[in-house]
């Protein structure tokens, strides 16, 4: 029996429709994600993903000179576009530092606990000892942009309450806050994700514990006094 692809029951293949000229690039990394999350890195093929992203193979390969190069250009996108939707204003105006930083976890968990976004960690952690570098450097994007996004905002949240002459809050600690915002509220939550618990159990935690932990940061972070970590 033919093995079932990705594209059955969806859109007819072929030539791509002349408004689509212009996206091979974003489709056929969306395919090379989609190919990837269901089939894992051994089980993808060039062929099935050219069948999914309508393109042909001489096509990729001019792009991407093997699976190895597609499989880092997915995750380094993934990395680049992990913004959470409305973080920004997730929080009212004269909202406490607590409820600010509330609504900063909570976005945050909501954004990571998705079944695309934990798939796509685990196989890059699966296939880090094949591409060290390449997990290297995704680690390092990834967490460099969770921190610069957070701490950002924490600044924000202080100022707003006037609590930015805290220590914590000066602007040579501010990183290593908002790293220990991450470890404290979006770590515990997201390593049981990837050892493969319920998402939607996961989901259904964010309030509790999101509220716990930022009591725990705040509280340190008015308790802070300078030169300590």
């Amino acid at each position: 029996m033919r093995k079932r692809t990705l594209a059955q029951g969806s859109a007819c293949l072929g030539r791509p429709p002349r408004e689509l000229a212009g996206e091979v690039e974003e489709r056929i990394l969306n395919a090379a994600r989609q190919v990837f999350l269901e089939r894992g890195y051994e089980g993808a093929s060039m062929d099935e993903i050219a069948e999914v992203a309508r393109a042909g193979k001489p096509t990729i390969y001019a792009r991407y000179p093997g699976k190895d190069a597609l499989l880092v250009a997915v995750i380094a996108r993934e990395v680049a576009n992990r913004t959470p939707q409305g973080l920004e204003c997730s929080a009212p105006r004269g909202a406490t530092l607590e409820e600010h930083a509330r609504a900063i976890g909570a976005a945050l968990l909501e954004t990571v606990l998705q079944p695309g976004k934990v798939g796509l960690l685990r196989l890059a952690i699966a296939e880090a000892p094949r591409f060290p570098e390449m997990a290297a450097s995704v680690a390092r994007m990834a967490r460099e942009r969770r921190i610069e996004q957070v701490a950002s905002l924490l600044a924000e949240a202080a100022g707003a309450e006037g609590l930015d002459a805290l220590p914590a809050f000066a602007p040579g600690q501010l990183a290593t806050t908002a790293r220990h915002f991450l470890d404290l509220v979006v770590l515990p939550l997201l390593i049981r994700a990837l050892f493969g618990e319920e998402l939607s159990s996961l989901r259904a935690e964010i309030g509790p514990h999101v509220a716990a932990a930022v009591n725990f940061f705040v509280a340190a972070c008015r308790e802070a006094r300078p030169g300590q970590p």
